[in-house]
């Protein structure tokens, strides 16, 4: 199985927030398959040590679980501190934030080389604007000592757009912005190279409607993961992850031996040799979310080994 398939709804969490274990342990929300607890951005500049602190204490009373736990460093400081931490080895990971090719060592450099931890660099800095910086970061990120422990590059929307002193509309969705050629340049410059990406946040919480929009437009971009500011946007982003019977049915066709070259299905044209990744995609989802029944108001599962 695909790992970074598992990640669904990825909820940030301040550090600072009370009841991290109960969140870690899958007690609070059961129903997450990824956590990410946050000591960047969310948190001020005066709460990073009592972050810490609460951060340290959860680590020690985490249980074994299927839920994959990440923290957001603030910087290599920080990583350096949270590495240190008793139950560091009950993480999954860390996210690492405003990565560039000026900070990776500084940030990779100090995990052991014998590490189990996942990795998910956040590309938020004003070098994604810039087509030649990214192919250089690409080239770096190709090399063993870094591929071998990504999981998937998030992109940092908000940051991203803050650096174009610009804030999304609540009716829109990302697409619908200035970012929407930034992201399909992300997808173009990495994905093909096996580069896997997640979505960036949504932030109304009261627009679900467009939350849903714009979830369908991150799968047709390749984007699969986002991050969760809130809870009740959990289900709202897996239930699009969930695969309608008509693309698992057109999935299995095209996987299946013998399958002819080209045929028709649903209406639409069918080719093994092109349309093989996607297939295999369709196959995974399925198997982690679900399947719905094509043409549902709202998504009603059908089968699901997640």
């Amino acid at each position: 199985m695909t790992r970074y398939l598992r990640l669904g709804a990825s909820l940030y969490v301040p550090a600072t927030r009370d009841g991290l274990a109960a969140v870690g342990n899958g007690h609070k929300y059961p129903f997450l398959r990824s956590v990410i607890f946050c000591t960047e951005d969310s948190v001020h500049d005066r709460d990073v040590p009592a972050a810490l602190d609460n951060l340290a204490a959860a680590l020690r009373r985490f249980e074994p679980t299927e839920l994959l736990r990440f923290v957001r460093v603030r910087n290599p400081a920080v990583l350096r501190t949270v590495l240190s931490m008793d139950g560091v080895s009950r993480l999954a990971g860390f996210v690492f934030p405003k990565v560039t090719i000026a900070n990776l060592d500084d940030y990779f450099g100090l995990l052991p080389a014998d590490s189990p931890f996942d990795v998910m660099p956040t590309l938020e800095t004003a070098e994604v604007f810039d087509p030649s910086a990214l192919r250089k970061l690409r080239t770096r990120l190709a090399m063993d000592h870094y591929r071998r422990r990504l999981l998937a590059l998030r992109i940092g929307g908000n940051d991203l757009l803050n650096l174009l002193s610009l804030r999304r509309p609540r009716a829109d969705t990302v697409y619908e912005t200035p970012l929407a050629l930034t992201i399909a340049q992300l997808v173009t410059t990495f994905r093909p190279f096996g580069f896997h990406l997640t979505a960036p946040v949504f932030e109304a919480l009261d627009r679900p409607d467009v939350l849903a929009r714009e979830v369908e437009r991150d799968l047709g971009y390749g984007l699969f993961g986002k991050t969760a500011i809130h809870p009740s946007q959990v289900s709202a982003i897996e239930a699009r992850y969930r695969v309608r019977a008509d693309e698992l049915q057109a999935a299995d066709r095209i996987l299946a031996d013998g399958a002819a070259p080209v045929f028709r299905l649903h209406g639409a044209m069918c080719e093994p040799a092109t349309h093989r990744a996607w297939a295999e995609l369709v196959r995974e989802r399925a198997a982690i979310y679900g399947v719905t029944r094509a043409g549902a108001d709202e998504p009603t599962i059908i089968g699901t080994a997640g």
